[in-house]
């Protein structure tokens, strides 16, 4: 038996919630989307041509994306702008990979 180890990086928690954002295929999907658009990003009512998801549903989906902080909106006249936050998406990937084949010491615990 091991002993659980909780990492006290604080970018865990943030990653933990971009992660659970991406986590839904509809979020995945307007969010992959979202990075093919690049910086001009798009409107809602573009993003709902091309993902064929009602308004209200991806309303709700791009709120989750918003408050994981992966998507920044912009409102510009009447519409709002859905922009990829290239810096987050950065970090999470990098929060993911940063120690990749660094190796790992295994550590038995001595159970009495």
């Amino acid at each position: 038996m091991f002993p659980l180890m909780l990492n006290a990086d604080p970018r865990t928690e943030n990653t933990a919630r971009a992660l659970a954002a991406l986590g839904h295929p509809a979020r995945l999907d307007v969010f992959r989307l979202l990075v093919r658009a690049g910086n001009d990003g798009l409107i809602v009512g573009d993003i709902a041509l091309h993902t064929s998801l009602p308004l209200s549903t991806l309303a709700h989906h791009l709120r989750a994306l918003v408050t994981a902080g992966l998507v920044n909106q912009e409102r510009r006249g009447r519409e709002i702008i859905n922009t990829v936050n290239f810096d987050a998406m950065t970090r999470t990937l990098g929060f993911l990979s940063d120690e990749c084949c660094h190796g790992v010491a295994i550590r038995k615990v001595d159970v009495a």
